[in-house]
């Protein structure tokens, strides 16, 4: 009898520029089980570049988002929300060996090296990463993140003038690893790529923690703009055409090698960027990789974008590394289940960062 508990269900909601995607999940057994969910386009403005500029359009985008949410109707108003990855900053740093207490209260003044903002003026969190032997034996490794005050609690604002109650707020860099790593564990690193709508983020995983993130402003509707300028026609059917032809190689259709020639090389800055990252992270982690796992020798796509027709191969011949489609059920649902009929999986790629806060919303 739920009345008797001091658990207390909540559900995810992922904020980004264009839209907000609330997801909730229920018990099934040892996993769970999609129960609530719902993608809801926002207008132009209201948040740009992860800052909210007008907060009070964005709490009616809030509430008409849980009156419209699909599946079972929302009885909560306990909520795990997304913070913008733009806004955050996260380093992991080598800190000597010390007690949590201490830890603790050392970090500020050692983020203060690394954070381009007055620590008065962030919010700051850190995590153990691990702790080191052989050429390090007196250091932990600890991640820290910050965001600046007036961007979390211009969330928190909306969120509650909205009637909810924040559980928990996090970057979607966590919400990410926390749908896509099996058991939040890689013995070697992941290479994430979040292909947005609005932008692409990267990341790195390993171990049991975060390694980096980055962002860059290419995106998945930049593509279709690209083909829409090209042939002349509107981003709705432009949309439609990127997604039909995507890079599939086409000899003799002309409408498809334009759709080709006008996204490629948006992708090839993306492959660019990717390669950029990925060989920083080889070439500054020295000690580090042959005690992490060594190099990275996976990529997994995610985002509203990662739907693009062959772009795994793409990717794959100009990284050389493998890239495949993540999946964002990997802790959700049984191994056994292949396919979860109330959302497609190429849709539910764009609510990888939606999954992971669910996730955290139900296992709290």
């Amino acid at each position: 009898m739920k009345f008797l508990s001091l658990k207390t269900e909540g559900f995810g909601l992922d904020f980004s520029d264009r839209c907000l995607r609330v997801v909730k999940l229920k018990k099934r057994g040892r996993f769970f089980d999609l129960a609530s969910w719902k993608d809801l386009e926002i207008e132009e403005g209201v948040i740009k570049e992860g800052e909210i500029l007008k907060e009070e359009r964005l709490v009616r985008h809030l509430k008409e988002a849980i009156n419209k949410v699909e599946g079972e109707k929302l009885k909560t108003k306990y909520v795990v929300a997304s913070l913008p990855e733009k806004k955050a900053f996260l380093q992991v740093i080598r800190v000597p060996k010390m007690s949590f207490e201490e830890l603790a209260g050392a970090i500020p003044f050692e983020s203060e090296n690394y954070i381009p903002l007055p620590i008065e003026e962030v919010y700051l969190d850190f995590q153990m990463v691990s702790l080191f032997s052989g050429s390090a034996p007196d250091c932990f490794d600890v991640l820290i993140a910050a965001l600046p005050k007036r961007i979390v609690d211009s969330y928190v604002y909306c969120l509650e003038k909205a009637g909810f109650v924040p559980k928990a707020l996090e970057i979607e860099s966590q919400s990410i690893v926390r749908a896509l790593i099996k058991n939040n564990f890689s013995p070697s690193p992941v290479f994430i790529i979040d292909f947005g709508r609005t932008r692409t983020s990267f990341i790195i995983f390993s171990g049991q923690s975060l390694r980096f993130t980055s962002s860059i402003p290419i995106s998945s509707h930049q593509l279709t703009e690209a083909v829409a300028g090209e042939l002349k026609i509107t981003i709705d059917e432009a949309e439609k055409l990127k997604l039909k032809y995507g890079l599939r190689s086409l000899d003799k259709n002309i409408e498809g090698k334009k759709v080709i020639s006008s996204i490629t090389p948006w992708l090839l800055k993306m492959n660019e960027a990717a390669k950029k990252y990925i060989d920083y992270y080889h070439n500054h982690i020295g000690v580090v990789a042959a005690l992490n796992g060594g190099k990275i020798r996976k990529i997994l796509l995610c985002g509203q974008g990662a739907n693009l027709f062959d772009l795994p191969v793409f990717m794959t011949q100009g990284l050389k590394i493998p890239v495949e489609r993540a999946n964002p059920w990997i802790n959700i649902l049984p191994p056994t289940i292949k396919k979860v009929p109330k959302l497609e999986f190429n849709e539910s790629l764009g609510y990888t960062t939606a999954l992971g806060l669910a996730l955290r919303a139900i296992q709290e």
